[in-house]
């Protein structure tokens, strides 16, 4: 099992795929044990993959105390000098972005371009929804205030035409959670998340930077991703068919980011 020991903790990490090394930080209860995952998109037929469970989810440790934004930021620095890399790709999706971010900010120098998706910079720049209150909703309740919030299109509404689409959509996200998952680690990095505040540090950021964002989304707002690139100059911003998931439900979305990517890395 591949293991780094790095900044104090065991992260537990994936390569896949041929290319530029590239580096991936999953959304918030990232597992690297459920599939598909980001190994499973076109990212991996244009570049090689590094993923990870960050601190207290998956295969990663769990250290005791609070978890801050600066510590999933150092995580993904010690992995990158684990591995040898200096300066690679990072793409961030939700949690993963806001990780992405702070990552930026605080080692400027390994990230060589940025795409930021479906996430949200903090601040006057607007936080994502705040998902640590359906945190302790019954299993159906949080699965229905989850799926409504991801993408806005669900509404009562909607529910009311299409009830088999429904039942089917409400199923599959409670099938989604593992029954192993260390739920204080996934608590704390709810906190964490809460507590993301990059607005006003955002203009020190001078790499490419990509913004993707879901059209429909309620979790990371469109406002919240257009308040991310007024604050970057020179940054882009792409809307794609879906909402917070709009990775999944988009077909153009990880052909276009990985055509981004590609165009400035010689790949």
């Amino acid at each position: 099992m591949p293991i780094a020991h790095a900044n104090g903790i065991d992260i537990y990490y994936e390569r896949a795929g041929e290319g530029e090394p590239l580096l991936f930080i999953s959304g918030s209860h990232g597992d690297l044990r459920v599939r598909p995952n980001h190994f499973d998109t076109p990212l991996a037929n244009a570049f090689e993959l590094v993923g990870y469970d960050q601190r207290g989810l998956g295969q990663t440790t769990n250290p005791p105390g609070e978890f801050t934004m600066r510590d999933y930021a150092d995580d993904a620095a010690a992995l990158l000098d684990h591995l040898d890399l200096d300066t690679v790709p990072v793409v961030g999706v939700s949690f993963g972005g806001m990780v992405g971010q702070e990552f930026a900010l605080r080692h400027p120098g390994r990230v060589s371009r940025l795409v930021l998706a479906c996430t949200s910079s903090g601040g006057a720049g607007g936080k994502s929804y705040p998902l640590h209150e359906l945190a302790e909703l019954p299993a159906r309740e949080r699965a229905e205030a989850q799926i409504k919030v991801a993408d806005l299109r669900y509404d009562d509404a909607w529910i009311e035409e299409n009830p088999q689409r429904w039942e089917v959509l409400v199923e599959r996200t409670m099938g989604t959670r593992r029954t192993d998952r260390d739920e204080k680690g996934a608590a704390k990095q709810l906190r964490a998340r809460w507590d993301h505040d990059v607005y006003e540090r955002l203009p020190s950021l001078n790499m490419p930077v990509l913004l993707a964002a879901g059209r429909y989304d309620g979790i990371a707002p469109v406002a919240n991703m257009e308040a991310i690139q007024a604050q970057i100059r020179g940054s882009e911003i792409e809307y794609f068919e879906g909402g917070h998931m709009f990775l999944a439900q988009d077909k153009s979305a990880y052909p276009f980011i990985a055509e981004w990517l590609c165009s400035g890395s010689g790949t």
